[in-house]
């Protein structure tokens, strides 16, 4: 959930994946990495992240955290292509 509300966040502030890595110090791939939500990046890093597109970064209510992931995955889908991640499906049936 953390990293779809980086991603809105920085569509939402015009941002592109490489000026918000810039703005980071970190790589475009580590900045992709989190918004995907995977393992890997340390937390400093994505709490930076998260601080730079003016995320709050916690919640308490878990009814209320389940309605937003709700709404951020809708959200995600109203957003322009240029600013969604296209998921490729790999062909390896040889």
């Amino acid at each position: 959930m953390l990293g779809k509300l980086i991603r809105i966040g920085r569509a939402e502030r015009g941002l592109t994946a490489q000026e918000l890595a810039d703005r980071a110090g970190i790589s475009r791939t580590t900045l992709s990495t989190i918004e995907k939500g995977a393992p890997g990046p340390e937390i400093g890093i994505v709490f930076e992240v998260a601080s730079l597109v003016g995320v709050r970064l916690f919640e308490y209510d878990e009814r209320i955290l389940q309605i937003h992931n709700s709404r951020l995955d809708e959200k995600l889908t109203l957003l322009p292509r240029s600013v969604r991640h296209t998921v490729k499906v790999v062909d390896d049936d040889f």
